[in-house]
């Protein structure tokens, strides 16, 4: 069996056959892996806590709320967490639909379990970068903010490739207060020069 890292993230396993429950999970903690195991799909929206680091298997086909249903569901909260699928044979063209509403893998019935286990890690590390992205961009955030009205202006023009003197003359300020502006938008965004500037700026337009 492959053997894996411990992760901080947890495993949530959603499947309405216990047996199945029981057995993901004590594979899981046979290679260090915490797991917590729901019923339902409407037990796990019960209980997930938005923001807690994992990933999430589940059934493909469930009763009363299905495998797809509660991943639409998710994203219309909003709530980010890699997805797993395990399917039945006949569930293929379904799983292929879930992957392109965002989910990262799925499994077909029956399968090994070095296949669950480094699938499970991959989501686990994909939830890991996105929460370092995502934490990164919280601060390039802050740091945007904490400028003026008048600095992010001139941000915003010395993005568009603007020269110090034409942001004066069009502003109506001398050139050595928008240079000044200049160095406290540098200082504030923590950049050493136009270009690192430009990339802050993008991550935020990508991130909307």
């Amino acid at each position: 069996m492959a053997e894996m890292k411990a992760e901080t993230g947890t495993v949530f396993i959603v499947d309405d056959e216990e047996p199945v429950r029981d057995s993901i999970g004590l594979l899981l903690r046979s290679v260090g892996l915490r797991s917590r195991g729901y019923p339902d799909a409407r037990a796990f929206l019960d209980a997930y806590q938005p923001g807690q680091p994992g990933c999430l298997v589940l059934d493909i086909r469930m009763p009363r709320m299905s495998g797809m249903e509660l991943q639409q569901e998710l994203n219309r909260r909003g709530w980010g967490i890699p997805l797993i699928f395990i399917t039945g044979h006949g569930d293929v063209p379904m799983a292929v639909e879930a992957m392109r509403a965002g989910a990262v893998d799925f499994l077909q019935k029956p399968f090994k379990d070095d296949d669950l286990i480094r699938r499970v890690q991959k989501a686990l590390d994909q939830d890991l970068r996105l929460r370092e992205q995502l934490g990164a961009l919280e601060q390039i955030r802050a740091r945007y903010d904490s400028l003026t009205p008048r600095e992010r202006e001139i941000a915003e023009r010395l993005v568009a490739g603007d020269a110090n003197k034409v942001i004066a003359i069009d502003l109506s300020l001398s050139e050595r207060t928008v240079e000044l502006h200049r160095a406290h938008i540098m200082q504030k965004m923590e950049a050493r020069g136009i270009a690192p500037l430009v990339q802050l700026l993008l991550q935020l337009k990508a991130a909307g």
